[in-house]
């Protein structure tokens, strides 16, 4: 149990091969916070997305995740989306034949009913229905304009044929319908140019600020996307564990001096206390 309202306890983690990726890894976020991990490829920033959204191929073997007082990590991928994690995909896949808006109510009509199943012991009660088709066009609408997406986005098959950008922002777009507590962030940056980096990255800070207690964790190499989703806190994840914490200016110092002077000589890893 942790009275903490996001806390990762020595966290170890290894893939299906035996292979362990996270080694020990510990991490805090308050409500509201936006946080930033960085590290170099194969540091485990991708592992550790897929294993708080309960990915099968990911097996923990230590440690535990709370979140709002509950282990996440003894429950389904669908309880820990009802109970505010969200994960936007660093590689979102394509789903042609199904549109953006019928998979966004799908989406919200299956949290719907199992929200309602949950407080009637299991139960679907006979009653329950999902958002009126009316309020979901509104709802969805509303989002769209929030974020600059054109109406013809919600006709158009998820991610099948989009761009880079559009597979992002349609990913932020379903953040903004489902309104998590708590967004993971997998690489966002990933295959953006500046324009759509920027656009994603503003509609990002404006759920934020629409929902000023949702909790992000960002997960990048570089620190261009900092530019714009800027948070109060940066660690650095080496080799599975993070070794070092610090504000907003650790991310330059990193695009300034890399991740070397965070080994030991050796090839080891210093790993500092704060």
């Amino acid at each position: 149990m942790s009275d903490k309202w996001f806390e990762i306890r020595d966290l170890h983690v290894q893939l299906e091969s035996g292979k362990e990726i996270l080694k020990g890894l510990n991490l805090t976020i308050n409500a509201g916070e936006i946080h930033a991990i960085m590290g170099p490829n194969g540091s485990g920033k991708s592992t550790l997305a897929y294993t708080l959204m309960g990915h099968p191929n990911y097996k923990v073997t230590q440690g535990e995740a709370f979140f709002k007082g509950q282990n996440v990590l003894e429950m389904e991928a669908d309880t820990r989306s009802r109970l505010g994690l969200f994960l936007a995909f660093q590689y979102p896949v394509a789903i042609p034949g199904v549109t953006v808006a019928n998979f966004l109510r799908t989406a919200l009509n299956s949290r719907i009913k199992a929200e309602a199943a949950a407080a009637n012991g299991g139960m679907l009660p006979s009653n329950t229905k999902g958002m009126p088709i009316p309020v979901f066009r509104k709802t969805l609408r509303e989002a769209m304009a929030v974020l600059k997406v054109d109406d013809s986005f919600a006709g158009r098959y998820l991610n099948d044929g989009f761009s880079g950008g559009e597979k992002k922002r349609a990913e932020i777009l379903q953040m903004a319908m489902l309104k998590p507590d708590l967004a993971v962030l997998d690489e966002t940056d990933s295959g953006l140019d500046i324009d759509a980096l920027r656009v994603v990255s503003e509609g990002v800070m404006t759920l934020h600020e629409k929902n000023p207690n949702m909790g992000v964790l960002v997960i990048t190499h570089y620190q261009r996307l900092l530019n714009y989703i800027k948070p109060q806190f940066v660690h650095v994840l080496i080799d599975g564990r993070i070794v070092e914490s610090g504000g907003p200016e650790l991310a330059l110092e990193l695009e300034n001096r890399g991740y070397d002077w965070l080994r030991e000589p050796e090839g080891g890893i210093l790993v500092r206390v704060w």
